[in-house]
């Protein structure tokens, strides 16, 4: 089956698939999932080749990674065999960073099954868990060799779920697709009716904004931060509130806000399109306020990974299809963190 997408990180290349359904794909290794995705996308996988974890963020720990190198490792997998993870971007998170692990780095495979892993999680060669209550401090970079798109598993979704993977389309949007912000605005009752069409559609714009972007800088050493924006404050807010009560794309859409309002505040970001960007999230749902200020995030904000040479950076909106990296002195932040609003 030839590849409908395909892109180059750093010499890796990844082949995009769209496929009708979720199957063993060859040649035989490990497939990973989570208790959600065993359930609904696993009759075809045998059990001696496949490792359920608990559903959830609580699974970004080294325990589960441990769990994949040891049933990898029971099983003889030589260093020519494949990981495959199939869920969401927790999943795809920790089999990245196993099969990056296993034998100093096998052939990993991805087939996401949220909104969410779609658009964002599953590409581009970012691995990671949680350690010690921080975000994502513990990676690696190891792209997938297959991404394999079931558009028909978003059908399983829960609306919040399916709500959480939007913030991930509208920062794409935001970041380097005016079309696709368009395209968001003008359709947002078929989207949330997904329409199988149309989100194929916005997946596919997704994964050529972030494949060209990623492509251009495979380690994130430059213009790849843009993809973090909303990141930043969104994951101090999911560490502050310990991995309870805010979904990652909830986290990140509240993150564009307090973006949007530092861009405002530093003369970076457009007003009129702040405002227009509160709007479209608050459209979708997303909850633009929270009861936190700098105190409270000021210890997860320094351990970002965006912090350079001691200095905080943060990515903020100019206008449709353009941001820029910034850096921000604690009471700009702080500011930002107050604001009602967005303009």
């Amino acid at each position: 089956m030839s590849a409908d997408l395909a892109f180059t990180f750093g010499g890796a290349r990844t082949e995009v698939r769209f496929v009708e359904r979720i199957d063993p794909l060859e040649p035989a290794g490990v497939a990973v999932f989570d208790t959600v995705t065993r359930r609904l996308f696993g009759e075809a996988f045998t059990a001696d080749r496949s490792v359920v974890l608990p559903a959830g963020e609580r699974s970004k720990r080294w325990r589960s990674v441990e769990a994949i190198l040891g049933r990898a490792a029971s099983l003889g997998l030589g260093r020519d065999g494949r990981l495959l993870g199939v869920g969401g971007g927790v999943i795809c998170d920790i089999t990245g960073l196993a099969a990056s692990l296993y034998m100093r780095g096998c052939a990993l495979a991805l087939c996401p099954t949220t909104l969410l892993a779609m658009v964002d999680a599953s590409l581009g060669g970012k691995t990671g868990i949680d350690f010690r209550g921080w975000k994502n401090l513990v990676g690696t970079f190891h792209p997938a060799s297959l991404l394999a798109v079931c558009p028909a598993a978003l059908a399983t979704l829960p609306d919040r779920e399916f709500r959480s993977g939007l913030a991930e389309a509208i920062k794409t949007a935001v970041i380097g697709d005016p079309a696709l912000l368009d395209l968001l605005e003008a359709n947002r009752d078929r989207v949330l009716a997904r329409e199988p069409a149309l989100l194929a559609e916005v997946v596919r714009a997704c994964l050529r904004v972030k494949g060209g972007i990623c492509e251009a800088d495979p380690r994130e050493d430059g213009r790849r931060m843009v993809l973090n924006l909303g990141h930043t404050f969104g994951h101090a807010l999911e560490s502050w509130a310990g991995f309870r009560g805010w979904t990652h794309g909830e986290a990140v859409a509240w993150g564009m806000g307090r973006a949007a309002a530092l861009g405002v505040a530093l003369g970076a970001t457009d007003r009129g399109f702040a405002r227009r960007l509160a709007a479209l999230l608050a459209a979708y749902g997303f909850r633009l306020e929270a009861p936190v200020g700098l105190r409270e995030l000021g210890p997860a904000l320094r351990l970002d990974k965006k912090l350079r040479a001691g200095r905080q950076q943060f990515v903020v909106p100019r206008r449709a299809g353009d941001a820029a990296v910034v850096t921000a002195a604690d009471d700009d932040v702080d500011r930002a963190l107050g604001a009602r609003g967005v303009g």
